[in-house]
């Protein structure tokens, strides 16, 4: 389920902010945990791929839209949502990006504190509607 491929996607990009050592035995375990099939498993190597990629470009996306804060005040977790997301809209063309937005601020909600939902979904709502 793709749910399931973008919060493994997350998790991988979120370990990867905090410096986690994020090789394909940490990779395979998230994806068992998950029970990722193959399909699932390639969407997350892709969203992955593209962040470690594009990384700033999309940090560069989002920040413009940040104007009170400072890369650094922006909690790793809500980096990671508006990451993966901002990654789905970009490249994802089969993707609408409401349903990014939605899974971010999702993802935001659960891993982060209880105003990350409305960060992360105040800036990709400025993004898409720009």
């Amino acid at each position: 389920m793709r749910s399931d491929a973008r919060e493994t996607a997350f998790k991988i990009v979120f370990a990867r902010l905090l410096g986690g050592d994020c090789g394909q035995g940490y990779r395979s375990a998230l994806y068992r945990a998950a029970k990722l099939n193959d399909d699932d498993k390639a969407y997350a190597e892709r969203l992955v791929s593209l962040v470690a990629e594009k990384g700033e470009e999309l940090t560069a996306a989002f920040m413009e839209k940040v104007e009170r804060f400072a890369e650094y005040r922006i909690y790793p977790a809500d980096k990671a949502a508006l990451l993966v997301a901002l990654a789905e809209i970009r490249y994802f063309d089969d993707i609408p990006p409401v349903v990014s937005v939605n899974e971010a601020t999702s993802l935001a909600s659960r891993y982060s504190t209880e105003r990350s939902a409305d960060f992360v979904n105040g800036v990709l709502g400025g993004i898409i509607n720009a």
